[in-house]
């Protein structure tokens, strides 16, 4: 007890040192927790190139441009506005926000919010504005290129906003869509001095595209950022280069009203003086006949193609300059590029979507959460870069070297990817929470999940011997040990990939779940894409971290025990000895290592691993095994006998890969199901009414876990990942509604659209907001594919030999 009792002192010496101090952000900050909005909705742009998103009030309001770094400020000189002309006179003009601000009041603001709806189906937003007493109507649409199995639009950093005009009069209107973009993010930056603007065009292939490009000049990761729009017969594009939004904007007001359109002054702006802000205008007109209907296209762009990290120390190139460049000069060519090529996203989008959203036997809530979870795809602080064009494999091994003969293809083919745990919990590629979330990336950019992959593996063979003082145990350890898997990939704030480990709370070399999730991982990968290559080369990885975990198995029965601390992923949360999460990891993992085996022909492995798996059933089974349920640990402490929502977390990963029959099934069917069935009972059904999901802990007696704070919580990803074991186990109806408590608290009742949190508790009290997690959602997916007999089929796999 001392020692957690401790811990608030030791943190407090740590953050007072990095944030006041250092001035750097703290990888975890539990003093100043980001303030909950209820504002967010669908993000803009594609993977790893930086994200904007737009509230569904329709502000720009979240900025995450350098990666991995959130902003969160409305910039409220960034918006739409409408004109409307009959017979050579305006008639209408509005500025679409409901808003009305301090600055920019020479302009119409107050759009009544009852004649506009938003919905969201990620990655598109639909915007409709009944305009009042006007008699037409303005459909905005909004498209990111987030795209499965494409490895090169999927990047972009751009998002489209197509506007759909429905004349309902019976005369000809003149609609006129302009908007308005302030140079910067919001934040002080914007007034540093230096920034300027200027028009341009750009045509290839007969399409031509015009607008103006805000030139943000840093000295850390400069950007440009660039709105336009599509001419095309019929439509005009006007534009304003500079103007000031923190003045009155009556200037502007009055150009647009005067005749539908903009000046078009040519030429640059003049630069920023120190203290100033600098925004710029773009405006697409139209003729749309009575009783028609017209389209306007525009668009936004951002180009930031060199990055550092807060250490400086690295430049990276992101994903997009392999097909833009990286000159910093793109943002003309890339707004081109999603202006003529947004209509094929979205036939690719709608074949994707379009099966599950045309099921019938699907529940709407459930369509909605699959979608929209993906937002974290994007919005995880996601960065995707390129390997340097002078890259060696030695380069990227470490001083261990690997072994790992497609190391650098791979990387070199499909780049480096990386997302944070949460917004708030600023960790790259968190391992023990990516092991639920991996489902989204695995089905839907496999390769990405391949690339992650080796960059972990490369990073277990190789140890950092700093040592440094754990928060939570207050003990000094070195920083990574050699042959085990790390915590996370690093800290945008520092040289991620360059130092791993930013997690400080514990010395993870002694968690007993990380490992196990990279062995799961792999041979599940392995069964979805089947690559044979990458199984190969990570094979004497799995075997590394296995010998590694051996070492938890003190009494030598086959079944690992915990240490008596928070040693996992509930890293709050007390195990000792055997234990129903731990346990079951690892008797899958184990299970795994001996199919793994078998389709290398590595005879001498299979059958290690199988004398292992047959001692450690029987001892799972005898110490935690109660008749209905695994107990939570086999300590004999009064909350050993807890049931936890997680327990069956072995069996959801073998029933993914389709393991669960014959010589490979670990744990019996009966016992699963009733296991599954008393979690439904107790954790679901007699928590919050059954409609909250799945509490993490509950006692017999129906009463919530409350020995730790996060027993007691509801974690919507752990959730999502017991729903989908329940459908595996034909508990299909039992799933659906386990998870719909979850979906309808988060996207309903909370207000936590798109900022989907780790936690809450029964109360309402939420922890970390915009986390990894929920992308386990993708897992429902898959064990609905799999009982339609959709999924590859992983059992009849081809052998292959372990020698090329």
């Amino acid at each position: 007890v001392s020692s957690y009792v401790s811990f608030p002192c030791r943190y407090f010496r740590w953050w007072y040192k990095k944030t006041r101090i250092e001035k750097k952000p703290a990888f975890i900050d539990l003093l100043c927790a980001v303030p909950l909005q209820q504002i967010y909705g669908c993000p803009l742009g594609g993977i790893g190139g930086g994200t904007i998103t737009r509230g569904w009030r329709g502000e720009f309001c979240r900025w995450q441009l350098n990666p991995g770094i959130y902003h969160y400020e409305t910039v409220i000189a960034n918006q739409f506005t409408v004109c409307l002309r009959c017979k050579g006179q305006t008639i209408y003009q509005q500025v679409l926000s409901v808003e009305r601000p301090s600055t920019l009041q020479g302009w119409n603001w107050g759009y009544c919010g009852h004649y506009a709806f938003y919905h969201a189906l990620y990655p598109r937003a639909w915007m409709v504005y009944d305009l009042p007493g006007q008699n037409v109507v303005l459909t905005c649409r909004q498209v990111s290129p987030v795209i499965p199995h494409d490895y090169k639009d999927s990047s972009l950093p751009v998002g489209v906003f197509i506007w759909e005009v429905e004349n309902g009069r019976d005369e000809d209107v003149d609609v006129s869509i302009m908007f308005s973009l302030q140079n910067g993010t919001g934040t002080k930056e914007d007034m540093s001095g230096g920034h300027w603007n200027e028009p341009f065009a750009f045509e290839k292939e007969g399409e031509r595209v015009a607008g103006v490009l805000l030139h943000h000049c840093t000295r850390m990761n400069p950007f440009t950022l660039a709105i336009s729009a599509r001419e095309k017969a019929g439509t005009r594009v006007t534009h304003l280069t500079a103007f000031n939004p923190a003045g009155s904007g009556r200037e502007v007001w009055q150009d647009l009203l005067q005749d539908g359109r903009l000046d078009s002054p040519a030429g640059k702006s003049s630069v920023t003086e120190k203290g100033e802000v600098t925004a710029a205008a773009v405006c697409a007109s139209c003729r749309v006949p009575a009783q028609g209907h017209r389209t306007l296209e525009l668009a936004l762009a951002w180009d930031m193609p060199r990055v550092h990290f807060g250490s400086k120390e690295k430049l990276h190139l992101r994903r997009y300059t392999r097909f833009f460049g990286s000159g910093g000069d793109a943002a003309p060519a890339l707004s081109h590029h999603a202006l003529t090529h947004y209509e094929e996203w979205e036939r690719k989008i709608e074949a994707w979507q379009n099966p599950i959203l045309e099921d019938s036997q699907l529940p709407s809530w459930y369509k909605s959460a699959l979608f929209n979870e993906l937002y974290f795809m994007t919005d995880g602080g996601t960065i995707w870069v390129e390997l340097p064009p002078d890259c060696r494999a030695e380069d990227l091994q470490g001083p261990a070297g690997s072994g790992l003969s497609h190391l650098l293809p791979v990387l070199r083919e499909y780049g480096r990817f990386a997302y944070l745990e949460g917004q708030e919990y600023r960790m790259y590629n968190t391992y023990d929470v990516h092991f639920y979330a991996s489902f989204a990336l695995v089905m839907l950019w496999p390769k990405l999940q391949i690339s992650l992959q080796y960059d972990i593996a490369v990073t277990v063979v190789n140890e950092d011997v700093q040592p440094r003082q754990y928060l939570m145990c207050g003990q000094t350890a070195q920083v990574k040990l050699k042959n085990v898997v790390p915590h996370d990939i690093g800290d945008p704030g520092d040289e991620p990939w360059q130092r791993v480990n930013a997690y400080l709370m514990h010395d993870t070399a002694d968690w007993k779940d990380l490992n196990l999730k990279f062995v799961l991982q792999v041979y599940r990968d392995y069964c979805l894409t089947h690559d044979s290559l990458y199984l190969r080369d990570m094979w004497p990885i799995c075997q590394a971290v296995m010998e590694s975990e051996l070492k938890f198995d003190t009494d030598n029965d086959g079944l690992i025990e915990n240490g008596g601390f928070a040693d996992q992923t509930y890293d709050a949360w007390v195990v000792n000895g055997a234990s129903a999460y731990c346990g079951g990891l690892w008797l899958a993992a184990v299970c795994m290592m001996c199919k793994m085996a078998e389709v290398l022909g590595d005879a001498e492995i299979q059958q290690k691993y199988t004398d292992i798996l047959s001692k450690g059933k029987e001892a799972f089974e005898r110490l935690l095994w109660n008749g209905k349920y695994y107990n939570y640990d086999s300590s004999g402490s009064e909350t050993s006998s807890s049931i936890m929502s997680d327990q069956c977390a072995g069996q959801w990963f073998i029933g993914a890969c389709g393991l669960d029959q014959g010589e490979f099934e670990v744990f019996p069917k009966s016992h699963v199901v009733s296991a599954l069935k008393t979690i439904f009972e107790k954790n679901v059904m007699s928590f919050a009414g059954g409609t909250m999901g799945a509490v993490n802990g509950m006692r017999p007696d129906g009463v919530p876990d409350t020995s730790s704070v996060q027993s007691n919580e509801v974690w919507i990803g752990v959730v999502y990942a017991l729903a989908a074991t329940m459908i595996q186990e034909g508990l299909v109806e039992e799933g659906f509604h386990t998870a719909e408590g979850c979906y309808r608290m988060v996207w309903e009742q909370l207000g936590m659209a798109f900022q989907t949190p780790e936690a809450y508790r029964e109360k309402k009290v939420y922890r970390s907001l915009a986390y990894m997690r929920p992308l386990s959602i993708w897992s429902m997916q898959l064990a609905l594919e799999r009982r339609a007999g959709q999924a590859p089929a992983p059992a009849q796999l081809p052998q292959v030999p372990i020698h090329p």
